[in-house]
């Protein structure tokens, strides 16, 4: 399977469809599935060269809705050409990149055309693009909305960039009261900072002294308002990266009062532990932070209950002397954690150890991502008339996580070492192949996806 060729059918006696794994064969056309048939149909082809993946597993793409590529402005940190990379090589065919840290961010009309022009050319694997919520810039979302962002996400507490200022309650209500009849969605970084809490002094090496500044109750205080705020103008919210399990029987809640809520959780949640962070170990640290493992089995248990939605990478690289390694202080390091390429295979190794099927992966890490972000008309599914986007990989095979094969710009990831289950073998977006076994399609084969929101009295 040549990086960069064109596949116009596929068959493997292992892909995932309908309801279940069963042989199969895919006839693909102009970038599209066109059909797919019982594997016995592949001799009665007349489509041309048949791609045989034998016993691979091959399933939908993933969509991976929650992605920091830093360019413009901040291309030392990670860009489109890396970043793109390493979600090719790990079954990623879709990312939507996050209005921050650019420079600028993507907050006007004008900042979202020069992050276009920036990515132009760029991406390997298909790109959509959040727009974002700052401060005074309510009269910029519907003409985003118009020109192709997916939605908007916001901060309630500092971002950690100045470029990007987080809302106050009066923003919010503005910005919503803007939103309202575009289908569009707002995504809120939830946590907020608690008067009454008086920070605790201790060693700024040990991790304990980190998590006891970001404790539960901000997110409890912050999607308290998310929520208030999403019933009341009910316009579609999306809680990004949950940590603590304290605030789920809340969003349960407010969903079943009628609020058109979603929420994600990470990867490193799900398999990062504050009990296992060893003093030092900087590139551990993110915002919200990794909590406990009983906190942790408890965010797998609302995966399998419904009562979180999707699993996403929260990819946010930065370079190796912001993570503040040499003094091991987490209370001054960059805060995010560079997981793009392993997402699938950190999922699948978790997950597996707790029953959860190959399906509930498609649920999680493709199907739903794609229709927060309105993209579920032609990504995260095995369907006739959507792209054919497919991540072809072994669920059984354990590899090491080495160094010298990670395609971040920056190396630097707590992921160094483990062994993991299910190794991406190949990756196709819409009909070509980009990623197989270690190479890359010689140019960049994604493309943009400007998103056409159904609207309601828009105007």
């Amino acid at each position: 399977m040549e990086p960069g060729s064109v596949v116009s059918a596929l068959r493997s006696q292992r892909v995932l469809y309908g309801k279940g794994i069963q042989p199969a064969f895919i006839i693909i056309k102009e970038g599209k599935i066109h059909s797919i048939l019982p594997d016995s149909a592949a001799s009665m082809n007349t489509a041309g060269e048949v791609l045989d993946m034998g016993n691979s597993l091959v399933m939908p793409g993933l969509v991976d809705c929650h992605v920091h590529v830093n360019e413009p402005g901040r291309t030392s940190w990670e860009g489109y050409w890396t970043a793109t990379q390493a979600a090719a090589a790990g079954g990623v065919t879709t990312i939507v990149d996050m209005p921050l840290n650019s420079i600028p961010p993507t907050t006007t009309v004008g900042n979202f055309q020069e992050k276009l022009y920036a990515a132009t050319g760029k991406c390997f694997v298909d790109t959509a693009f959040w727009g974002g919520v700052i401060p005074g810039n309510q009269l910029e979302l519907r003409p985003m909305v118009q020109a192709g962002v997916a939605g908007f996400k916001c901060f309630l507490i500092h971002s950690g960039v100045e470029e990007f200022p987080h809302v106050s309650d009066a923003d919010l209500h503005a910005a919503m009261k803007q939103l309202q009849g575009t289908d569009s969605v707002l995504l809120f970084h939830a946590e907020r900072e608690v008067q009454h809490l008086i920070p605790e002094k201790g060693d700024p090496c040990k991790y304990s002294t980190f998590l006891r500044s970001r404790p539960d109750i901000m997110e409890l205080e912050a999607i308290h308002t998310v929520t208030q705020l999403c019933l009341q103008y009910q316009v579609r919210c999306h809680i990004v990266h949950l940590s603590s399990a304290q605030p789920l029987e809340l969003i349960k809640a407010a969903r079943q009062a009628g609020a058109p809520l979603t929420v994600e959780t990470t990867h490193h949640y799900l398999n990062l532990s504050a009990e296992n962070i060893p003093a030092g170990a900087t590139h551990f640290k993110c915002c919200p932070p990794i909590r406990n493992a009983g906190n942790q089995e408890l965010l797998w248990s609302a995966l399998k209950s419904g009562d979180i939605d999707m699993v996403v990478s929260d990819h946010s690289p930065c370079t190796p002397d912001l993570k503040c390694l040499d003094s091991g202080d987490f209370t001054q390091a960059w805060g995010g954690i560079s997981s793009l390429q392993f997402g699938l295979s950190l999922f699948w190794t978790s997950a597996a150890k707790r029953g959860f099927s190959l399906s509930d992966a498609v649920r999680l890490l493709c199907k739903e991502p794609a229709q927060l972000c309105r993209l579920d008309n032609q990504k995260g599914s095995l369907i006739p008339g959507h792209d054919a986007d497919f991540v072809i990989w072994d669920p059984e095979k354990e590899f090491t996580v080495k160094e010298e094969r990670i395609y971040h710009k920056n190396q630097l990831t707590p992921y160094i070492g483990l062994s993991l289950l299910g190794e991406v073998k190949s990756t196709i977006v819409r009909g070509r192949v980009v990623y197989s076994h270690g190479s890359f399609s010689s140019q960049p084969l994604g493309k943009h996806l400007l998103i056409q929101h159904k609207t309601h009295a828009f105007l």
